[in-house]
């Protein structure tokens, strides 16, 4: 079958959306760090319909900092690519346009610091996972010592990291009396703007002074909120894009309609017109973060072990079960009077906004993938909203049994009898606590209520939450899942 390209872009079929502008004139503006799936559906498709609004110089660059896969299976296809986007009522189809190239940092690292200090170069957006920032998450600072880091301050013209490139490119612009660039992170760190200027000024400051306080003087780094659904491509979902494209497409991404994206309006060298096609150009981010971590995270923890508990493999299963929906609204009402609205958000249609999302029967969100890690998300998710509930005097039923649900998934066995694989840090100590105590609600609720890493030493005194968690926890091992959220109404 026939390679998608430029070539075939006026052959593909009537029903396959592509780019509506002329790509032939499309310049570089951008240069981006990490072009993965989720950048690919996200900033790439909200920057191709931009350029549909008012077309401009802001053609993105690429560059993989690891691997040369990304560019391997774009080159070929002149940087063109198949969005899938799955619809409850059935694929669409769209052909993105903005990625005009891609760069493989480890092969030549000098290529991709000069396209960095080029003056058409305005933004250096990037996506490279957590670990990418060579950063102590606790502190939020540079880890000087990480190899990475090490190796960019001995090759300051031969960066390996992003930040090291980073800084190598706004250096270059610097000694060329260019301006900066904006350093746009849409990784999922709180506060990721700031976190990433903090780490940018850290590593500059070990090379030169008067650097890193030309960045700190003239530097932007915009704080932004992502959000879209994007699993991994499967070699289905490759075959089914062949076929409904009529072509082949080594490099289709998959994911959900629903897109957000906020930025902070922060930039220091114009941005395209993303405010036009859905963005949320605002003037602080955190209460957007706040938003999506309650409402959002801390519904779907709960629904994950809910959900694994009662049988349901997907999130969309689970959701689609009339208790577990119902149990979803009554968590929102305990979680929305805990959230300041956000600029411009209705947190109730916000709330529904998710549930449909949940519902989206073409989505593959397992239960048991979301699950995972518990004992690092329940602290964020689900516990600093019932301390506010608490304070408050208001009821925390539904977030209560949050909690006792990942109380009985920890405890290792299904509803079955099953044995339950557990991802977690903590997997270890959970399973001994469980093999001592058994279904004993209280005293495996008290024995999981010590883990000060997770609960504190303030929530295992409230007996307003602990007694109704273990209550809870008993009916979830006495009667189920269904059954035990059935009983909240």
């Amino acid at each position: 079958m026939t390679r998608l390209s430029s070539a075939t872009l006026s052959t593909l079929p009537a029903a396959v959306r592509r780019p509506g502008y002329d790509r032939g004139k499309l310049q570089p503006g951008i240069v981006h760090l990490g072009l993965g799936a989720f950048t690919r559906a996200h900033l790439c498709e909200f920057t191709d319909d931009a350029l549909e609004t008012e077309f401009g110089a802001w053609g993105i660059i690429g560059a993989s900092l690891q691997r040369p896969d990304q560019r391997d299976r774009l080159k070929p296809q002149d940087g063109l690519y198949t969005f899938l986007k799955r619809a409850p009522a059935g694929p669409e189809l769209r052909v993105i346009g903005s990625v005009l190239d891609v760069l493989v940092a480890p092969e030549n690292p000098q290529a991709l610091v000069a396209k960095l200090a080029a003056p058409e170069t305005r933004i250096v957006s990037l996506t490279v996972t957590e670990k990418g920032y060579c950063h102590d998450p606790a502190t939020g600072r540079l880890k000087a010592d990480h190899p990475d880091i090490v190796h960019d301050l001995a090759n300051p013209g031969a960066p390996r990291s992003a930040v090291g490139l980073i800084v190598a490119g706004l250096a270059a612009r610097k000694a060329a009396g260019l301006g900066p660039f904006t350093a746009l992170c849409c990784d999922n760190l709180p506060s990721n703007g700031h976190v990433l200027a903090g780490l940018v000024r850290d590593f500059a400051a070990l090379r030169d002074d008067t650097l890193a306080a030309w960045i700190e003087a003239n530097g932007a780094f915009p704080s932004t909120m992502v959000d879209r659904i994007v699993p991994a491509t499967t070699e289905a979902d490759i075959a089914e894009v062949a076929g409904l494209l009529g072509f082949d497409d080594a490099a289709p991404v998959i994911g959900e309609p629903f897109r957000q994206w906020a930025v902070e309006d922060v930039f220091a060298a114009g941005r395209p017109r993303w405010d036009h096609v859905g963005a949320q150009m605002v003037s602080e981010v955190a209460p957007f973060e706040f938003m999506k971590l309650r409402m959002l995270n801390g519904a779907h923890s709960s629904l994950a072990y809910l959900g694994y508990l009662a049988g349901h493999e997907t999130v969309a299963a689970a959701s689609g079960d009339p208790v577990f929906a119902r149990f979803l609204q009554g968590l929102w009402a305990e979680i929305i009077p805990a959230v300041p609205a956000p600029q411009g958000v209705d947190l109730k249609a916000y709330a529904g906004d998710l549930l449909a999302r949940f519902q989206n029967p073409a989505i593959r969100h397992r239960t048991w993938q979301i699950a995972m890690d518990g004992s690092q998300k329940l602290p964020q998710r689900l516990l600093g909203t019932i301390r506010e509930r608490l304070k408050a005097g208001a009821p925390i039923d539904h977030l209560a049994l949050g909690v006792a649900t990942w109380m009985a998934y920890v405890a290792g066995i299904d509803e079955k009898g099953e044995p339950i694989d557990v991802r977690d840090p903590l997997a270890a100590e959970f399973a001994l606590r469980a093999k001592a105590l058994g279904r004993d609600a209280v005293a495996l609720s008290t024995a999981l209520f010590g883990i000060v890493a997770i609960f504190g030493d303030d929530l295992p005194r409230e007996e307003r939450f602990t007694q109704v968690v273990a209550a809870h926890l008993d009916s979830l091992f006495q009667k189920g899942a269904k059954a035990t959220a059935a009983a909240l109404g």
